[in-house]
Order: structure tokens, then C-alpha cells, then sequence
């Protein structure tokens, strides 16, 4: 029997790879559930080999307004009665990119060949998630392709806007910040030296707080390789333990526990994971399967947990809401309850969609504010900055003017 090399994913969250002997995926995924692991990937030696040299080559991929741009398009072609491929050939014309435009010509030809068209698609990973594969999946098995078309498209477009709007509130403040420590490092490194050689020339005695700042600026000047590689060291080992298990937990438990954040957290997340649920369970998609697609939408550690637990106690027969309710403290006030409402009146994925909206525009509206509430405190910090470096400076010079008159 051949001799799969798998990456595979614990109910936890933790990724693991490794070999099993199976007859073929479908049975290699079997024997890694019973061992309490979920099959991402099986594949054998020779394509293991063959994936290697992949990396050398440039894949394929697509910005998330492509991403919207096609889903749009083939849901729009599809209401006309196109097939699919003349949908591609039109997509690959559209293509604004020589991979992508490759990708697509490839898939033309697999579904040319008799290949579905989720087989087609899943055959490039880096463009289409797993959400998508499995709605097209869906689609194709219900004939309800041009639905689920129209989903993906909404989908994508909140997921994107949402995350535009996110980074949007950031920017000013991050200017301002950026400004702030430009500043300071031209005054370090230029001014100061220079003011030493003033005070210097006259032999006077400088106040503590005088001989501390320019102290720092001559450190500054001969440091400066140090200076300029200490921060970005920092972010790399910060980048690398929060790829850990326990960074992530760290980071993600501080961030529940931050003021502001918190709730900004809370609300992006359950956001996230409600809109992908609910596009999931309006294509047919059953809902375990559906939770452990989500899964993936969600970044913050504990939602992950809550996903995993969510998916064991559904597969026993409890109900979406009642697997949750574990983890209510993560899950924004009446969330739950909604969910429950929709389990009991059949409409679980039209009461998901409006709670997605509200949560949306909620996540929006705590972004703004935050933004709104980090520009004061930079704007105070940079007048505090500004004033312990005059007062450190004008006041020295005005005692040495008094000394010449």
C-alpha cells in the first residue's frame, strides 16, 4: 500500500505532519480521525518531490479584489447560461496577472477534460479557500451554481471591505507615530551632537536632565546600527513566537484582556466566523462540516478553541447554540441567543447574515472610535516629547546667555 506524507490538524488547532500507510486519501483521513486529527493534505512521495521544486517557480495568486472581481463574473456568466468554459476563457482574458492568467487557462482545460469544476479550482489552493471549493462543491451537486456565485461574491466583498475599513482607522494614527519617531531621530542624531559642542564652548555647568539628553544623542549617533536593527530583531522573534502555540494564546489572551481591544476583538472575530457560517449553511453545506471550514476564517485562539468544541458536541447531537454557550464570554452579548432563535425557527442562516451585518458594522463604528481615541494620546505623548526636550535645551541656553551679558 503506498506511503502518504500527511499535514494534518488536532482538534486544538495544532498542525502535524508525518507518513501513513492507507490504500488511498480517503482511507488515510479515516485512520488519522480516529487518532483525533483532521486530514489538510495526503500526498506521495513523488508529488512530495514535485511540490519541492514548486517553490522555485512563482504560483499563482490573486489580490482579494480579483478574488471578487471572478466570483462576481462567473455568477453573473453563469445566470446567462454560459459554460463554464467559456467562463474561464473570458476570466483568463480578464486576468491582469501572467500566472493567474496561466491558472486559469489550466482549469479550462481539467474541466475541458471531464474534470468538476471544484476539482478544477482546488488544484490552486493560494487562490481558492477551502470556504470556496466547498460552496462550488455544494453548488455543483445541487445545480445551484449561480446562488452560490452570488454568496461568494457577497462574501468576499464584506470580508474585504471589512478588513479596508479596519486598516483604514489605522493609518493615522500609524502616520502620526511614524512622524514622531522620524523626528526623534533626526533631532538624536543631528541636533543634539551639535548642541553638546555649544554647551562645550562655554564650560558651564548643565542641569542633570540637560547631560541626560545629550548623552542619549551621542549614544544615538554612535549606535546608530544598533539602533536601527534592534527594532526590526524585535519584530522578527516577536513574528516568530506568535507563530508558536503558546505566543499565540499569549497574545491573543492579552488582547481579551486589553481595554478597547477587547470588544474590537471580540466583534471582528464573531463577525468573521458568522458570515462565513452563514454563506456555508445557505449553499447546503452540512454544518460540522461548515464549522470546520470556519474554523480557518477566525485567527484569535480561543474563537479556534470555541470552533473545535463547537464541532465535537454537534457531531453528538447537540445544537449550534447550546456547543457554544461554553465560551459566551468570548462571543458578544446575545449572540448566542439569536443563534438559538434561528436553530428553533429554521432560518439559522438568514438570522446568521443579519448578525453578520450588525456585527460588521459594530467592528466599523469600535475601529473609529479607537482611532479616534489613540490620536489624542500620540498627539499629548509627541507635546510631552517636544516640551522635556526644550525645556532640557532653552533653559541651559538661557543660563549661558545670562553668563556673556
Amino acid at each position: 500500500m503506498p506511503n502518504y506524507f500527511y499535514t494534518a490538524k488536532s482538534f486544538d488547532g495544532q498542525t502535524k505532519t508525518g507518513n501513513i500507510v492507507a490504500e488511498n486519501s480517503r482511507q488515510a483521513a479515516k485512520l488519522l480521525k480516529e487518532e483525533g486529527l483532521i486530514l489538510i493534505k495526503a500526498v506521495l512521495p513523488e508529488e512530495k518531490e514535485r511540490n519541492f521544486f514548486k517553490f522555485l517557480v512563482p504560483q499563482a495568486r490573486a489580490s482579494a479584489t480579483e478574488k471578487i472581481l471572478m466570483a462576481r463574473n462567473m455568477w453573473i456568466m453563469t445566470a446567462t447560461g454560459l459554460s463554464m468554459v467559456r467562463i474561464f476563457d473570458i476570466l483568463s482574458a480578464q486576468a491582469r496577472t501572467k500566472n493567474l492568467r496561466k491558472a486559469l487557462i489550466d482549469m479550462k482545460e481539467k474541466i475541458n477534460k471531464g474534470k468538476s469544476l471544484a476539482e478544477a479550482l482546488g488544484s490552486y489552493p493560494n487562490i481558492f479557500s477551502e470556504l470556496f471549493l466547498s460552496m462550488v462543491k455544494v453548488g455543483e451537486e445541487s445545480g445551484t451554481l449561480e446562488e452560490v456565485f452570488k454568496t461568494l461574491s457577497l462574501q468576499l466583498e464584506k470580508e474585504h471591505e471589512l478588513k479596508s475599513k479596519l486598516q483604514g482607522a489605522m493609518i493615522y494614527p500609524c502616520i502620526i507615530l511614524v512622524t514622531m519617531l522620524s523626528v526623534a531621530i533626526i533631532i538624536m542624531t543631528m541636533v543634539l551632537p551639535q548642541l553638546d559642542v555649544f554647551f562645550s564652548s562655554f564650560k558651564t555647568d548643565l542641569p542633570f536632565y540637560t547631560r541626560f539628553v545629550i548623552a542619549l544623542g551621542k549614544f544615538s549617533q554612535k549606535q546608530w546600527p544598533f539602533l536601527v536593527a534592534a527594532p526590526i530583531v524585535f519584530a522578527l522573534v516577536f513574528w516568530k513566537i506568535a507563530k508558536t502555540k503558546k505566543g499565540k494564546w499569549a497574545i491573543d489572551t492579552v488582547l481579551l484582556r486589553l481595554p478597547f481591544f477587547s470588544l474590537l476583538v471580540k466583534e471582528s472575530n464573531c463577525a468573521f466566523l458568522i458570515r462565513s457560517l452563514s454563506s456555508l449553511i445557505a449553499s447546503g453545506v452540512p454544518i460540522v462540516r461548515s464549522l470546520e471550514i470556519s474554523r480557518d476564517v477566525v485567527g484569535n485562539f480561543y474563537f479556534k478553541k470555541a470552533v473545535n468544541s463547537a464541532v465535537e458536541k454537534v457531531k453528538k447531537g447537540e445544537s449550534l447554540a447550546v456547543s457554544l454557550r461554553d465560551y459566551k464570554d468570548i462571543f458578544p452579548f446575545g449572540m448566542i441567543e439569536m443563534v438559538e432563535v434561528g436553530e428553533e425557527t429554521g432560518k439559522t442562516s438568514s438570522i446568521l447574515k443579519t448578525l453578520a451585518e450588525f456585527y460588521e458594522q459594530e467592528v466599523v463604528d469600535a475601529s473609529e472610535k479607537l482611532s479616534s481615541a489613540i490620536e489624542p494620546v500620540l498627539i499629548v505623548v509627541l507635546g510631552v516629547a517636544v516640551g522635556i526636550f526644550a525645556f532640557s535645551i532653552i533653559s541651559p541656553m538661557y543660563s549661558v546667555l545670562g553668563s556673556i551679558e
